[in-house]
């Protein structure tokens, strides 16, 4: 059975709105009340407080951390068990590199479905919404958005905004009032700062969590003391208002967790594993109704498997296969040369040809206009930009006339574009692409042939054009 984790995600631009105290402390209260249930958690910030509070041992150097992880290691080999029984992956000062790798906003999400990690994961993030702050955010079945004052409520914008440009539903944002001052009193209905934040944040849309963290000098002074170490609220703030706080907080949490019959990376990983599948059943339909020879020559392509060196596909895609590389290369040293095979120079023409085709994508348009026949030839880069364009005449084609030079090129031209008794296909072409002679068929993979799909809709724009001079 796959193991999907349900991910809580703590996000603020604000510094100082006591995210890392709520994260820690959370998966340590979850820990408690549901002793069987894994906790995992780790911070993208450099402070590396959950290492202080968690680490049953001083750190050793080579000991995979958090950058490590999010580099594709194995889950298992980066998650540590360390105090009150939760699991945690080491902090790391060196995620600069990391941005690169995650450009995409689902990243981390795909990465949490395939870890095997089980039960909860807490995400502590930086005070910025920088791409692996996105990603947390994206991947979270909750995210708790710590505010203690109206700037850092005002900065809650920004992740309810990113939420909207991703067509993502915002009922996991939840706004929880944090370092709340009780002692601090208004005149009128908003009497507290507890009530004024949670008034502002409902009229602006935004989901408020029912309690709240108040601000507790005994609390804070569990961050420093002559040990050096982190205390958690759990056994060393007993008795105070934060502590039952702490206790209806991880309640909520549970119900969520409880409530959720898929979480957010098991419906991702379900996506992908679909995506996958359509990509499969794509791939093996594309394998179908290719030519089981090359149309140069007529011999099997299963005799000379190794030498699949062209894929090629008409206008139309009434015809696809592949082309051995010799075959392309002979017909084309002839026709862009008009030389036959016996010429002193066909070798050294050839090897001229071989080396454009193998770095290009060429195109091939025949045309017939009063009894002439010609044959528009482009080559192209695969970024689409033609790098030469040659109109060819070619005698006796039409008339299915051999002449030592142009054998080659009316055998695949008949071959792919013949229509109705021997005609050919009205406006009809077909590209030419260079493969991996050890593995064609992946030129049918998904992303490969999104290029080739790219490239035919930029040749029927290139076909219609006229000759250029």
């Amino acid at each position: 059975m796959h193991d999907y984790p349900y991910t809580i995600t703590i996000s603020s631009e604000k510094g100082g709105v006591g995210k890392t105290t709520l994260a820690t402390n959370l998966a340590i209260y979850l820990k408690a009340m549901r002793e069987d249930l894994p906790v995992t958690l780790f911070s993208f910030d450099n402070h590396f407080t959950i290492d202080k509070m968690f680490e049953l041992q001083k750190r050793e150097a080579d000991v995979p951390d958090v950058h490590a992880l999010l580099m594709g290691a194995k889950a298992g080999d980066v998650v540590q068990t360390g105090q009150y029984g939760v699991g945690y992956i080491r902090s790391s000062s060196e995620l600069g590199d990391i941005h690169e790798r995650f450009k995409g906003p689902m990243t981390l999400t795909r990465m949490l479905a395939e870890s095997g990690i089980s039960g909860i994961v807490i995400i502590d993030t930086r005070p910025d919404l920088n791409i692996l702050t996105q990603n947390a955010l994206y991947a979270a079945d909750r995210v708790l958005i710590p505010v203690k004052d109206l700037p850092s409520l005002d900065n809650c914008k920004n992740i309810f905004a990113l939420f909207d440009q991703r067509g993502i539903d915002k009922k996991s944002l939840a706004v929880i009032p944090c370092l709340v001052d009780s002692r601090i009193k208004f005149d009128g209905i908003f009497r507290d700062q507890k009530t004024l934040l949670r008034a502002i944040a409902v009229n602006r849309g935004y989901r408020c969590m029912d309690t709240f963290i108040s601000k507790s000098p005994k609390v804070e002074s569990l961050n420093t003391n002559p040990d050096g170490k982190i205390y958690p609220i759990l056994t060393h703030a007993r008795g105070t208002e934060v502590h039952s706080q702490f206790m209806e907080i991880t309640r909520d949490i549970l119900r969520g967790v409880d409530a959720a019959t898929e979480t957010r990376a098991c419906l991702y990983h379900t996506w992908l594993l679909e995506k996958e599948a359509g990509k499969k059943k794509s791939y093996l339909a594309r394998l179908e109704g290719l030519a089981d020879r090359c149309l140069i020559c007529g011999a099997p392509l299963s005799e000379q498997a190794d030498d699949r060196s062209f894929y090629f596909e008409t206008s139309d895609r009434s015809a696809r296969g592949f082309l051995h590389g010799g075959c392309v290369s002979s017909m084309l040293c002839s026709a862009l040369y008009s030389l036959k095979e016996t010429d002193p120079t066909f070798a050294a023409a050839r090897s001229l040809v071989t080396d454009r085709i193998t770095r290009t994508v060429s195109l091939l348009k025949p045309q017939i206009d009063s009894g002439i026949s010609r044959l528009d030839y482009r080559q192209f880069n695969m970024s689409g930009e033609q790098q030469q364009q040659k109109t060819l005449e070619i005698p006796g084609f039409a008339e299915g006339e051999f002449n030592g030079v142009h054998d080659r090129l009316f055998l695949l031209l008949n071959e792919a574009l013949a229509g109705f008794e021997g005609a050919l296909r009205k406006e009809s072409w077909l590209s030419l692409y260079p493969v991996d002679p050890a593995n064609p068929e992946a030129v049918l993979h998904e992303e490969s042939y999104k290029i080739i799909q790219r490239m035919q809709k930029l040749f029927a724009e290139a076909a219609r054009l006229p000759d250029q001079p």
